[in-house]
């Protein structure tokens, strides 16, 4: 199951790739927000990244208008490993290396088609499990 978050900026987004993962038959929840009013990120960010540290979900993916700030508040909660990707090459090699749980998108700046380009190449490109790429990941956690 794929934990989905975000703010207004990102909402709309949000929603496409909602629609994305219904299309693949991929499973997700979403945490919010449900709208387009203003709100505030950390909320939704943090709800979605709780969702993966705790297990409820296997991956998310978070959407604000930058992709920036929802990345940083993702990252907050210990477990989570969120990447801020803005292409598909950058989603690969995240999870080939880093074995991020978590995916953060622009709303503002990212297109439709872009965006679920980048979300396929993340949710289908598993991990390398290579020696190197463990020990660091060990080392980033906090």
């Amino acid at each position: 199951m794929i934990a989905l978050g975000s703010d207004h900026g990102g909402y709309e987004l949000k929603m496409h790739v909602i629609e994305h993962l219904k299309e693949r038959g991929i499973a997700y929840k979403d945490y919010g927000c449900f709208g387009t009013d203003s709100c505030d990120y950390p909320d939704f960010g943090k709800a979605a990244a709780r969702a993966v540290a705790e297990g409820e979900c296997d991956r998310g993916i978070v959407v604000c208008t930058t992709g920036i700030g929802i990345s940083i508040a993702a990252n907050k909660v210990k477990g989570v490993r969120c990447a801020f990707c803005t292409d598909s090459y950058l989603a690969k090699m995240t999870r080939l290396h880093n074995d991020a749980n978590m995916l953060a998108l622009g709303g503002g700046h990212t297109g439709k088609n872009l965006a679920v380009e980048i979300v396929d190449t993340f949710l289908d490109t598993e991990f390398s499990n290579e020696e190197k790429h463990v020990r660091r990941i060990g080392k980033v956690e906090i």
